[in-house]
């Protein structure tokens, strides 16, 4: 049986909804993981994107890969059920579901590389309106490039989501018409969920889908891409 892997869209698709504040990480992990196909083969990556695996009711199926090597990751572990031993990519500690797969190292990035996933969470320093995804390096010789798996997610995966903040502490956009930091992946982004708004990147340009505590109109007046 294959997983129904049709990209969802919320109710506002075609006309974007304003909450009234924008949203935490914990609440963003939430609407992604409504998102997320029933059946969905699905990595998450490092950082805010494990958050998801807490949201993810149990009746969708969805079965979690980590790419050090295990199939069927439950969500975050939490006192008693903590073993030091059973962690996700980012050494967090899991707890595993029913039928979970522990394997080599290389068969996990062999599952990435050769499109068995469905869905792909990452993180982004920024992305570009055609999809181009800059998440690995800021190009600051002072900073650490952080290369990983996510190079291999990024061409692999059937569908990337990126979760992120919209706007970097000084308030640069990180949706941009070009990426200016070293690419990760280019025109393989095809949603992006920010604290305020989530954007579908689609050959028809970027539309937005919902917002939270911004306007359109504000949006685009941040922004220097054209959204629909």
């Amino acid at each position: 049986m294959t997983a129904d892997t049709t990209t969802s869209t919320s109710p506002a698709a075609e006309a974007p909804m304003a909450a009234g504040h924008p949203l935490s990480m914990d609440a963003l992990a939430a609407v992604i993981a409504r998102d997320i196909p029933a059946g969905a083969f699905v990595n998450l990556g490092i950082g805010q994107p494990t958050k998801i695996a807490d949201h993810l009711p149990a009746e969708l199926g969805v079965i979690l890969h980590t790419e050090n090597g295990m199939l069927g990751m439950g969500p975050k572990a939490q006192g008693i059920e903590i073993d030091p031993d059973l962690t996700n990519a980012g050494k967090v500690p899991v707890t595993e579901l029913p039928g979970a797969a522990y394997f080599h190292h290389a068969d996990s990035f062999a599952m990435m590389r050769g499109g068995h996933l469905d869905v792909c969470v990452l993180g982004a320093y920024q992305v570009s309106d055609c999809g181009d995804l800059a998440n690995w390096h800021t190009g600051k010789p002072e900073d650490i490039p952080a290369v990983g798996g996510a190079m291999d997610l990024a061409i692999g995966a059937k569908n990337v989501y990126v979760m992120m903040t919209l706007f970097t502490k000084s308030g640069a956009p990180k949706l941009v018409p070009r990426c200016t930091y070293p690419l990760t992946g280019i025109g393989c982004v095809s949603r992006v969920y920010t604290e305020v708004a989530i954007f579908d990147l689609r050959p028809s340009g970027i539309h937005v889908l919902e917002t939270y505590g911004i306007t359109l109109d504000e949006l685009r007046s941040r922004l220097d891409v054209e959204l629909h």
